[in-house]
């Protein structure tokens, strides 16, 4: 098994993967999926999409209906011991034991994988993910900020090849978000871990992600570079109060002008080639006295339905 793992190229390969749950409802769909070694790869979808289906069944918490699974070369049902040690999962939920101190929960899950006690980096983990000075504390009394920093060291404590985060920073602070993405550059880049980052924000996947797949009601709809996914998905739209009633729509090239049931206009572009100030400039170019203006941006669901109709 050592020289498959040692020739293998993928971090993850899911072939056909299926999971149907008692009742019926089908939450992924045959899904085929390979994640390179060493890349920052983003997982995005909306709730309900089967993003945490997958990775609870990569993290063997949920046990898959069909498919295969390999993870650094270990397929997750011949050698699922060595599988699972692979991998390390920062769960959404705040699932920590009220009654251990940080450095007390990283050292009872490091035991929970054998790592032995000569090789358990603790201190280390606390210093990365900011919890020093609360290596103490009894869990029950830290932050909901802190007590995620705490699952991300939790994930850590087996030297994983592979780092899941689901949605890291879903409901989190700026500078938790901030020390988040900090520390996965770092994982990334000088320990050569491969990140696998689920989450519903554009922005997040923009700047953090090499590669993303988009998954939709248990489908692989897309998989492609940040750079060529994000390309296709630039639209914007600027949304206008006009001082004065518009009798006429203004018109240019690469804007597109609708008017609003509640009065205002709503004029789409695309950002690759046009700016907002181009927008602004066709306004006082055209007489147009605005009231109020607010930018909105193609959320994921928008992006979904254009891409399930390509599809």
């Amino acid at each position: 098994m050592g020289q498959e793992t040692a020739m293998t190229q993928d971090a993850i390969r899911i072939e056909g993967l299926r999971k149907v749950y008692a009742g019926g409802k089908e939450a992924l769909k045959g899904v085929d999926l390979t994640v390179p070694r060493g890349s920052v790869f983003g997982l995005l979808g909306p709730n309900g999409a089967g993003k945490s289906t997958l990775i609870n069944i990569l993290a063997g918490l949920v046990t898959k209906t069909s498919g295969k699974v390999t993870i650094w070369g270990w397929d997750q049902d011949v050698n699922p011991r060595q599988s699972r040690a692979a991998i390390g999962v920062m769960p959404q939920e705040l699932n920590l034991d009220p009654f251990f101190t940080p450095r007390g929960a990283l050292e009872v899950q490091a035991g929970l994988y054998g790592v032995p006690k000569a090789q358990r980096r603790s201190d280390e983990i606390l210093e990365l993910v900011g919890l020093t000075d609360k290596a103490e504390a009894y869990a029950r009394t830290l932050s909901g900020g802190m007590r995620r920093r705490l699952l991300l060291g939790k994930a850590l404590v087996h030297a994983p090849n592979v780092l899941v985060l689901d949605e890291p920073t879903a409901g989190v602070d700026i500078e938790l978000r901030q020390m988040l993405w900090t520390n996965v550059r770092k994982l990334n880049k000088e320990r050569g871990m491969t990140i696998i980052l689920t989450t519903h924000y554009l922005e997040e996947a923009e700047e953090m992600c090499d590669e993303i797949a988009i998954i939709n009601h248990g489908e692989v709809v897309a998989r492609d570079s940040t750079q060529n996914l994000l390309g296709q998905l630039d639209a914007k739209t600027m949304v206008i109060q006009p001082e004065d009633g518009l009798d006429a729509l203004p018109k240019a090239e690469g804007i597109t002008a609708e008017r609003r049931p509640d009065g205002t206009i709503a004029l789409s572009y695309r950002a690759h080639q046009t700016s907002a100030e181009d927008v602004l400039s066709l306004l006082r170019d055209q007489g147009v006295r605005i009231r109020d203006v607010r930018t909105e941006q193609a959320d994921l669901e928008d992006v979904f339905l254009s891409l399930t109709r390509k599809n």
